[in-house]
């Protein structure tokens, strides 16, 4: 088989998926502990959860248009038969 075969795209999927949600998480995780440390509830934690939003749903969105993009290629192009 050879690297960038179906399984290879798939687990590449999964991963471009993990690391959206993980940048959607993060910042409100980041904004818990800063509001909980300066003692300033709830700021932090509004601004992480808006940032994390916007920058979830634009990768989504770029990631939607790139495989968008690889499918509209020919088979031969995209390294399947």
């Amino acid at each position: 088989m050879s690297p960038d075969g179906p399984e290879s795209r798939k687990l590449g999927l999964a991963l471009m998926l993990g690391q959206t949600g993980i940048e959607m998480v993060a910042p409100i995780a980041l904004g818990v502990l800063l509001d909980r440390w300066l003692g300033i509830l709830p700021w932090l934690t509004v601004t992480g959860a808006v940032v994390g939003f916007v920058g979830g749903l634009g990768h989504m969105v770029f990631l939607a248009n790139r495989l968008n993009k690889d499918n509209d290629k020919p088979p031969t192009e995209r390294g399947g038969a």
